[in-house]
C-alpha cells in the first residue's frame, strides 16, 4: 500500500513538467483557439467593459478604479486557475493522470504563445520579401501596438526583431517561470496583469488609469526579461551569432528604452543580429550597428526558438518549489 501511494505522489509530482511539455506540442499543432473560446480573449471583454466605466479627468479618482481594476483582473484570473488546478489535483487515482495532465496542458497553453510569435514575424518578413509593404504593415499590428503606417521596410524590420526579443518574455518566458513558481494560477495572474497593461498601462489617455497595472507588469516581469536576455545570449552562441556583442550591447543599451525592461531582450537581439534597432523619436538600440533587413527576421526567430527551448531545459535543471 506505501508503495502504491508512493508511485501516486511520484505521478502527481512529476505532472507539472508534463504539463509543460505537453502544453508546448499543443500550442505548436493546433496554436491559439478563436477567441470565443479563449480565456484571455474573454479577460480582455471584461477589461474593455470595465475601462468604458472608469472616470475622466480626475486623476486620483483614476489612480484608484485603474488599481481596483487590477485587483479585480488579478482575482478573476487566479480564483478559477486556483479551483480548477485544486480540483484537478484531487484526482489523486492514477487512472486520472492522463486526463487531468492534458486539462491542465490545455488551460496553461492560453497563458503563453510561441508558434503565433514565430508566425506572425514570418508573416511580416514573406510581405517584406514579397514587397507588399502595406500588408507588412497591417500584419506587423499583430506583434506591436505603435502605429504602423508610416514605417519604411528597415523599420519595419526593426520593429519585428524587436517584438520578438520583448515577447519572447511576455509570451512564454514570464508565463511559464510564474506556472513553474505558482502553478496555473501564477500563469494566469501573470497574463491578466500583462494584458492590462497592454490596454492601458501607457502614457497619455491612461496615465493614471493604467499606473497600477504598469507597475505590476514591471514588477512581474523584473527576472523575465532578464532571464529572456541570457537565454538570448546562449541562443545566439548556438545559432552561431554574435553573442559576446549580444552581451556587450545587453550591458550598455538595456536602459535606454522607457521600459525597465523591455531594453534587456531587445539590446541582446540586437548585439546578436549586429543590426540598429530604433524606435524614431524613443530609443535606438546597438547605434553601430546596419539597418535591419527582412531576412533579418528569420534569424531573430531562430534565436528566440533555441532561446524558449533552451528556457524549458531549465524548467527541468531547477526544481519545481514546494509549497
Amino acid at each position: 500500500m506505501r508503495t502504491r501511494l508512493k508511485d501516486i505522489q511520484v505521478c502527481a509530482n512529476a505532472s507539472p513538467l508534463r504539463v509543460l511539455i505537453l502544453a508546448v506540442v499543443l500550442d505548436w499543432l493546433f496554436g491559439d483557439p478563436p477567441n470565443a473560446f479563449h480565456p484571455v480573449a474573454w479577460f480582455g471583454k471584461i477589461a474593455q467593459a470595465m475601462e468604458r466605466r472608469a472616470p475622466r479627468d480626475h486623476p486620483r479618482a483614476e489612480l484608484l478604479y485603474g488599481a481596483g481594476m487590477t485587483a479585480s483582473g488579478i482575482a478573476l484570473a487566479a480564483l478559477p486557475a486556483f479551483v480548477v488546478e485544486r480540483w484537478l489535483a484531487g484526482r489523486g487515482n492514477p487512472v486520472w493522470l492522463p486526463a487531468r495532465v492534458v486539462a491542465m496542458a490545455a488551460l496553461l497553453k492560453m497563458t503563453f504563445a510561441w508558434r503565433g510569435l514565430i508566425r506572425a514575424s514570418k508573416d511580416v518578413q514573406h510581405d517584406l520579401e514579397t514587397r507588399a509593404t502595406d500588408d507588412a504593415r497591417d500584419d506587423l499590428r499583430a506583434l506591436v501596438s505603435r502605429d504602423t503606417r508610416e514605417l519604411d521596410a528597415a523599420q519595419l524590420s526593426a520593429a519585428a526583431i524587436e517584438s520578438l526579443a520583448e515577447n519572447a518574455s511576455d509570451a512564454f518566458v514570464a508565463p511559464v517561470f510564474y506556472y513553474h513558481l505558482f502553478g496555473l494560477s501564477g500563469a494566469f495572474v501573470y497574463r491578466a496583469v500583462n494584458t492590462l497593461d497592454s490596454m492601458i498601462g501607457y502614457h497619455g489617455r491612461y496615465e493614471f488609469l493604467g499606473k497600477a497595472a504598469a507597475r505590476l507588469d514591471d514588477a512581474l516581469n523584473f527576472i523575465p526579461a532578464r532571464l529572456t536576455a541570457l537565454l538570448l545570449v546562449l541562443a545566439a552562441r548556438l545559432t552561431q551569432n554574435d553573442a559576446r556583442r549580444a552581451w556587450r550591447t545587453m550591458r550598455r543599451d538595456h536602459a535606454r528604452t522607457a521600459s525597465p525592461n523591455a531594453g534587456y531582450p531587445m539590446s541582446t537581439m540586437a548585439g546578436a543580429l549586429d543590426v540598429r534597432l530604433e524606435k524614431v523619436g524613443h530609443y535606438r538600440l546597438n547605434e553601430s550597428g546596419r539597418a535591419p533587413q527582412s531576412r533579418d527576421i528569420q534569424r531573430a526567430a531562430k534565436i528566440v526558438s533555441v532561446a524558449l527551448g533552451l528556457g524549458l531545459l531549465l524548467c527541468f535543471l531547477i526544481p519545481k518549489p514546494r509549497k
